[in-house]
């Protein structure tokens, strides 16, 4: 739903573009990391890297979860595609030090590879039944649809830019 989503709102934007999915449900970002080449088509003009959701419900450390973003980014460079990054926001209830240390991941790699930044993929959804599947982590239909309001932008503003900057 989120591909479907997200290309409407591009479209209500004037934007044109095919969205695919690459990501699966309970998907890490090492697994996204050991899925990166194949799911990159040769006309991938931008990618949204829009993954640690779930490294943060293992607690995984943040250390791994940048260091796999880390190289996402790094090999999507190498290949001249654009990206932009969306966060998650850890809760405190995980510890403010751990909490800390993940939310610095996505700030500081969107500044060290110079991409756009969604902060936090689930703002104005999360903790909000009506947003929220019956498991309270993944988004309903209607969630979707905000995260794609809230994600239109940025990917409309990324891909009108279409440059890639060589991380710092």
């Amino acid at each position: 739903a989120m591909p479907a989503r997200l290309q409407a709102a591009l479209a209500a934007r004037g934007v044109s573009v095919q969205v695919r999915a690459a990501g699966r449900n309970g998907d890490t970002s090492a697994g996204g990391l050991s899925r990166l080449e194949g799911a990159l088509g040769n006309d991938t003009a931008l990618c949204v890297v829009a993954l640690g959701g779930n490294d943060l419900l293992q607690g995984l450390r943040p250390e791994a979860t940048r260091a796999n973003l880390r190289a996402i980014l790094t090999r999507l460079r190498e290949r001249r595609i654009p990206a932009v990054l969306a966060g998650i926001n850890a809760p405190a209830l995980l510890g403010a030090d751990y909490a800390r240390r993940f939310n610095a991941v996505y700030t500081d790699l969107a500044r060290d590879f110079a991409v756009p930044l969604l902060p936090n993929l689930l703002a104005g959804i999360g903790g909000s039944r009506r947003y929220m599947q019956n498991d309270g982590i993944h988004p309903n239909a209607e969630g979707a649809r905000v995260i794609a309001a809230n994600l239109a932008p940025v990917v409309a503003q990324a891909l009108a830019r279409g440059t890639v900057v060589a991380a710092r």
